[in-house]
């Protein structure tokens, strides 16, 4: 028979701790269930990750094992100790091994174990995300959304088979695009008993006619005359929370950023909101709008490419 070599077929070290052993083992478990794996010969590495993580989860089993010495290849001819003085193999306690291979067999004799009482492993579900889209109005004053999608369920046989679901998901303020809302219990089914796992959304925000948001913070583009940017104005700029009086100071030049303090997304630090000004030129439509135009050209001389000579 050949080599099985349990630290390979999890990809772990031979000096894995116990922890590392597990999320190695919860990994490959989910990749090669039958009901849920699309991956060749899925069956059969099911079968190895479970006879390797027997053995290595287990201190009296892993240290049989190890007592093999650390010179052994995967796929090595292997022929069974002859006995181990101290330590024997085949009447460890465990419980019956017919589903695992002859290799462990041979170490580890017919009785091999399921679990403490001989009960299939129980395995937590798998976790799953999506993204689902907010208006930032959504972000500010918060929301329920309801959110529908595919999900996976273990039916009364036992069998997993896809359902469509619709869930209410709370919108909490505050949220900014890239977040994640963790929902328990939503995502994968568990197998054997074993726990559902979560369900987590990614905020993605729907475009905003006016508004868009670099985390907390919030953006406009403001547009204004060039009267009201060259001798100052008070005028009422939309915020996500109602509209506000902002002034203009005089001599304002497009690209100006004002802030408005803590008018951007709520948040443990709430947010500002950075208001963009845009100057308007307006068309010269007869020829009096055109001759105010050449009057400031006269009045008012400006270079304005100075800073592009070279």
């Amino acid at each position: 028979m050949q080599f099985k070599d349990y630290y390979e077929t999890l990809g772990v070290p031979r000096d894995a701790s116990g922890d590392d052993i597990k999320r190695a083992y919860r990994k490959l478990a989910r990749k090669y269930h039958p009901d849920v794996s699309n991956e060749k010969d899925c069956e059969a590495h099911f079968k190895d990750v479970q006879e390797a993580y027997e053995v290595l989860k287990d201190a009296d089993k892993r240290d049989a094992y190890n007592r093999l010495g650390p010179n052994w290849r995967h796929g090595d001819d292997f022929t069974p100790p002859g006995g181990d003085p101290n330590f024997n193999y085949q009447s460890a306690g465990f419980r019956d091994s017919a589903e695992f291979s002859d290799f462990f067999s041979s170490i580890f004799g017919e009785r091999a174990a399921r679990g403490p009482r001989g009960e299939a492993y129980k395995m937590r579900g798998q976790d799953r995300s999506s993204r689902v889209s907010v208006s930032l109005t959504d972000s500010y004053h918060g929301a329920t959304r309801s959110l529908s999608f595919a999900a996976l369920e273990v039916d009364g046989r036992g069998e997993v088979r896809h359902k469509n679901r619709t869930i209410n998901v709370t919108i909490p303020k505050g949220v900014i695009a890239g977040q994640r809302i963790r929902l328990a219990g939503q995502g994968g089914p568990g197998f054997n008993g074993g726990p559902n796992g979560d369900l987590f959304l990614e905020i993605e925000f729907e475009p905003h006619a006016h508004f868009h948001a670099e985390g907390h913070d919030i953006y406009l583009q403001l547009p204004l005359t060039p009267w009201e940017a060259a001798l100052g104005a008070k005028v009422v700029v939309p915020t996500l929370g109602g509209k506000v009086e902002m002034q203009i100071p005089p001599g304002s030049q497009a690209g100006n950023k004002l802030r408005l303090a803590g008018r951007g997304l709520p948040g443990r630090t709430p947010g500002d909101q950075y208001v963009v000004l845009n100057i308007v030129v307006p068309e010269a439509r007869n020829e009096e709008q055109r001759a105010v135009y050449r009057e400031m050209a006269r009045v008012m001389p400006l270079d304005a490419r100075a800073d592009l000579r070279v």
